[in-house]
């Protein structure tokens, strides 16, 4: 049996307006989920999972509602790839009539609270950087 409460807990985001979420970075080792109110222009926080090994979620997505994994959650994912530090669980409007169920296991979590321009500017402000895709113009 797997200590829920002890291994797995919800997260605890800063304080922020975490309405708007998306994916900004995905391969083999890091995903890359971002938020902000508007990720139009930028975005002020990230979850970092290094090493992912199960993603269940849609690339964009808007006010989730973080909670424990649930016993099922995690046996699922114990029995698929072993026992696991990080497993996150929400649910989250992606746009249908019903909250989809997203759940999330890797190595490693880290989140990132920083201003991320998505668009390029000369004179952005020290402790700010770029999303992956901004590049200065040519």
């Amino acid at each position: 049996m797997v200590d829920v409460e002890r291994r797995h807990a919800g997260i605890q985001l800063p304080e922020g307006s975490w309405w708007d979420w998306d994916v900004v970075a995905w391969n083999a080792g890091q995903l890359r989920l971002a938020a902000g109110h508007d990720l139009t222009y930028h975005h002020g926080l990230e979850l970092v999972f290094d090493d992912p090994v199960y993603v269940s979620c849609p690339s964009n997505f808007h006010d989730p509602t973080f909670r424990t994994p649930s016993p099922d959650e995690l046996l699922m994912v114990s029995r698929q790839f072993g026992e696991l530090p990080v497993v996150v669980a929400f649910e989250a409007d992606a746009g249908g009539q019903e909250p989809v169920a997203c759940l999330i296991a890797a190595e490693r979590l880290e989140i990132v609270q920083e201003t991320v321009l998505r668009y390029w500017r000369e004179d952005a402000a020290a402790g700010q950087r770029f999303a992956p895709w901004v590049r200065p113009p040519q």
